[in-house]
C-alpha cells in the first residue's frame, strides 16, 4: 500500500507548499460516540504534522479521474476492518480542500479534473446528509412505533375490594345453593325412603291377613271337629240315657211280675248290664280321651307353626329393614358420588381456566424476555463491532504515524479517504463506500474521515 502511494506521489509532486485544512474532519468526528474521541485525536495529531511539513514540487499533469485512493471500511458484520483502494471522489465545490490555498501549477485539465472531484464529492456529501435525516426520520418511527406498541398497564387496586367481595358472595351463593341441592336430595331420598317402607308395609300387611285367613280356616276346622264330637257325646248321653231307662223298666217288670221262668239268674243280668255299662263307659272315655289328645296335639302344632310363623315375620322384618337401610345409604352415596363429581368437575375446570390464565402470563412474559434478550445480543453485537472498529482504528492510527515518523527524505502526501460505514440489523448487516441504502432497518453510524498523511 505504502509503496503504491509513494509512486502515486512520486508521479504527481508539483512545486509550491499544500495546505491542508484539518477543520474539514470536524464535520465528521461524532458520526459515533465512540469515533469521535479517536478522529478528534487524528485531527490534532494531523494538525501538529502538518505544521512541520512543506510540500515538494511536482506536477500534477498525469492526474486522472482514473487514480485510486486509500478508503478504510469497518464492517458491522464481523468481517473486520480493511484497507481498499476507491476512486478519488473526495473532492468537493464547497470547500472541502480549498483549490486556492494550494500553491501549485496546473493546467486546465487538472483544474476541470478537480472540479470534477469536487462536484463528486458534493454528491456524496449530499447522499450523506439525506441519509443521515432519513435515518433520524426511521429512528423517529420506530420511537414511535415502539411508543404506539408499550403496554399501558393500568392500575385496578381501586376494584380489587369490590372484586373480592363479589367473589365472596359467589363463593357463599354457590355453598347456599349446594347446600339447598343436598337438601333437595335428601328430601327426594327421604321420600323414596317413605314409599319404600309403605310398600314394604302393605306387603307385610297383606302378609299378615293372609296367615290370619289361613288360621281363621283352621279354626273354623277345629270348631267343626268339636261340634262332631259334641254331637257324638250326646249321643252316647242319649244312648245311655236310653239304656238306663230300658235297664229301669225291665227292673219294674221284673219287680211287678213274678214269672217262674226259665230265665237266667238276675245277678246274671246285673253282671251283665255292668259290663255293658263299664263297656260304654271305657269307650266314651277313650273316644273324650283320644279328642282331648288330638285337640291338644293339633293346639300344639298350630302353637309350634305359630312361633315358627312369628320367628320367620320378625326375621323377615329384620332382613327387610337392613336391606331398607342399605338400599337408603347407597342412595345416599350414590348422590354424594354424583355430588362430589359435579365438585371436582367444577374446581377441575376453574383450576384449568386459572392454568390458562397463568399461561398466557407466562408466555408474555417469555415473549418479553425474549424480545428483551435479543435487544441486549444486538446492543452487544453492535458494541462489539463499534470497539472491534475503536481497535481496528487506532491500530491504523500507529500505523500511519509509524510510516509518517519513518520515511525521511522524501514527501509524500497522499490524501487517505476513510470511510466507515456502520449498519447494524437484527437479521443482516450491510456496508457500502460508494453505494448507500436508504431502507436499511435498524440504527446506522456513519463517519467519513478524512485524513492527508504526509511523511518526511
Amino acid at each position: 500500500m505504502v509503496d503504491s502511494t509513494q509512486k502515486w506521489f512520486d508521479r504527481h509532486k508539483i512545486n509550491g507548499h499544500l495546505r491542508f485544512d484539518p477543520s474539514l474532519l470536524r464535520p465528521f468526528s461524532t458520526g459515533s460516540a465512540r469515533l469521535g474521541p479517536i478522529i478528534s485525536s487524528c485531527c490534532c495529531w494531523f494538525r501538529s504534522k502538518l505544521s512541520k511539513m512543506s510540500l515538494s514540487s511536482r506536477s500534477f499533469g498525469q492526474m486522472s479521474t482514473g487514480r485510486k485512493t486509500m478508503s478504510v471500511y469497518g464492517g458491522a458484520g464481523g468481517s473486520g476492518t480493511r484497507i481498499s483502494v476507491g476512486q478519488i471522489d473526495y473532492l468537493t465545490r464547497s470547500g472541502a480542500i480549498n483549490m486556492k490555498d494550494l500553491d501549485l501549477h496546473v493546467d486546465a485539465n487538472e483544474k476541470a479534473t478537480l472540479q470534477n472531484l469536487n462536484d463528486r464529492l458534493a454528491s456524496y456529501l449530499e447522499k450523506v446528509h439525506k441519509l443521515e435525516k432519513e435515518n433520524e426520520r426511521l429512528e423517529k418511527q420506530i420511537a414511535e412505533w415502539y411508543t404506539s406498541k408499550t403496554v399501558i398497564s393500568h392500575d385496578y387496586s381501586a376494584y380489587m375490594a369490590t372484586i373480592e367481595d363479589l367473589q365472596n358472595k359467589i363463593r357463599d351463593a354457590t355453598t347456599f345453593s349446594t347446600e339447598i341441592y343436598l337438601q333437595i336430595n335428601n328430601s327426594k331420598l327421604a321420600a323414596e325412603d317413605f314409599k319404600m317402607k309403605s310398600e314394604i308395609e302393605l306387603s307385610m300387611r297383606q302378609a299378615v291377613e293372609g296367615e290370619i285367613a289361613g288360621l281363621k280356616r283352621v279354626m273354623d276346622d277345629l270348631t267343626l271337629e268339636k261340634m262332631h264330637q259334641e254331637t257324638l257325646c250326646e249321643s252316647l248321653k242319649e244312648e245311655l240315657i236310653m239304656l238306663k231307662r230300658d235297664h229301669e223298666e225291665v227292673r219294674l217288670q221284673s219287680d211287678q211280675v213274678n214269672v217262674e221262668v226259665d230265665v237266667p239268674s238276675p245277678a246274671d243280668l246285673s253282671q251283665t248290664m255292668t259290663e255293658l255299662r263299664e263297656h260304654y263307659e271305657a269307650l266314651i272315655a277313650k273316644n273324650s280321651k283320644d279328642v282331648e289328645m288330638w285337640y291338644h296335639n293339633k293346639g300344639k302344632v298350630v302353637e309350634e307353626q305359630t312361633t315358627s310363623l312369628e320367628g320367620f315375620r320378625l326375621e323377615m322384618k329384620d332382613l327387610k329393614t337392613t336391606v331398607q337401610r342399605l338400599q337408603v345409604e347407597l342412595q345416599s352415596d350414590f348422590s354424594m358420588k354424583l355430588s362430589l363429581e359435579e365438585s371436582l368437575q367444577e374446581t377441575q375446570q376453574g383450576y384449568a381456566a386459572h392454568l390458562a390464565g397463568f399461561q398466557v402470563v407466562v408466555t408474555g412474559l417469555e415473549a418479553q424476555i425474549s424480545e428483551v434478550n435479543a435487544a441486549i445480543e444486538e446492543k452487544r453485537q453492535m458494541y462489539d463491532t463499534l470497539l472491534d472498529l475503536t481497535t481496528r482504528l487506532e491500530a491504523e492510527i500507529v500505523e500511519y504515524r509509524r510510516l509518517l515518523d519513518g520515511e525521511d527524505g522524501r514527501i509524500v502526501s497522499p490524501i487517505i479517504l476513510i470511510h466507515v460505514s456502520v449498519f447494524t440489523n437484527k437479521n443482516q448487516s450491510r456496508s457500502s463506500t460508494t453505494n448507500l441504502n436508504q431502507s436499511e432497518r435498524g440504527n446506522s453510524v456513519q463517519c467519513c474521515l478524512f485524513i492527508l498523511i504526509c511523511t518526511h
